[in-house]
């Protein structure tokens, strides 16, 4: 049967970049995100249709409760991780850039924010915030009364507010932030870097275990500087930096030679890098070949 004559599938493959989208803000892993979108596609396949008024919020409404599943046993695993846990980093089309709210939502910077929420609080700051879903349709995604959904998004709100980046960075900003890091490796004047980190910086490395990094966030210019000078003597000659958009903003992906080692990006507030995120991790890096698709 075509796509054509199966509404079913006509309608999973319309939103399927927003169940994702959807997936892996609440969960910060590309790979867990899709599983969760196989989970979704078979519970949906046993629903009669009939009795669905709107596909969009029914599919999200499954995608939700599945992604609250799977945020519990991920809570285990990142518990048990060697090292800082960073998000895995998608490779997004340019289009994200221009769309603020988007880029804001799947940034690094954003998805460390919404680690410190709990399940619940996640979910509806995600469902709320980002994409506009009624306190009702929430309430039936997280099995909560529509009154309990307004306290709990009111508190996500809040605590995401004391934490998230001040203002928004523009792309011309983040990308100056990195190009200079750039210029200093090239030119091996990483003191020159001083003047655009902030004094109380932070630089999370994550390597999983698998690949060298810090077990401890490295905290201060003072710190961070030196940190970086023996990165990039362990890179070698063979190292390279390429500009690309990650997670909607502006990244570098760093190789050694012909293999991939990691990617960068940074935190902007105020002007000055407030944190550089360097993701190793090679379990993280396989959504780097190719753009993968995200939505509101």
């Amino acid at each position: 049967m075509s796509q054509a004559a199966d509404p079913a599938t006509a309608a999973f493959v319309e939103h399927r970049n927003l169940l994702f989208t959807v997936a892996y803000e609440m969960l910060g892993s590309a790979a867990d995100a899709e599983d969760v979108l196989q989970e979704t596609w078979l519970k949906w396949t046993g629903v009669d249709l009939e009795e669905v008024r709107e596909p969009r919020a029914y599919l999200v409404r499954i995608t939700t409760r599945q992604a609250l599943m799977r945020l519990r046993s991920l809570k285990r695993r990142k518990e048990e991780y060697v090292g800082p846990w960073l998000p895995e980093p998608l490779l997004t089309a340019p289009d994200v850039a221009e769309n603020v709210e988007l880029a804001e939502s799947v940034s690094t910077a954003m998805l460390l924010v919404l680690e410190t929420l709990t399940p619940t609080e996640r979910a509806v700051f995600v469902l709320r915030e980002v994409f506009a879903l009624g306190y009702d349709e929430i309430a039936a995604a997280v099995d909560k009364s529509p009154a309990a959904v307004r306290q709990i998004a009111h508190r996500a709100r809040s605590h995401v507010a004391a934490r998230r980046p001040r203002e928004t960075v523009s792309s011309d900003a983040a990308r100056g932030a990195l190009d200079a890091f750039r210029r200093a490796v090239e030119t091996g004047d990483l003191q020159g870097l001083f003047d655009k980190l902030a004094p109380d910086v932070v630089m999370l490395t994550d390597g999983g275990g698998v690949k060298q990094a810090a077990l401890q966030p490295i905290v201060g210019a003072a710190e961070v500087v030196p940190f970086l000078e023996r990165a990039v003597v362990s890179l070698g000659s063979g190292g390279s930096f390429e500009p690309v958009q990650i997670n909607g903003h502006p990244a570098l992906l760093v190789r050694v030679g012909d293999e991939l080692d990691g990617v960068l990006n940074v935190r902007i507030d105020d002007g000055l890098v407030t944190g550089l995120y360097f993701v190793r991790n090679p379990r993280k890096l396989s959504r780097l070949a190719a753009v993968t698709p995200v939505s509101r």
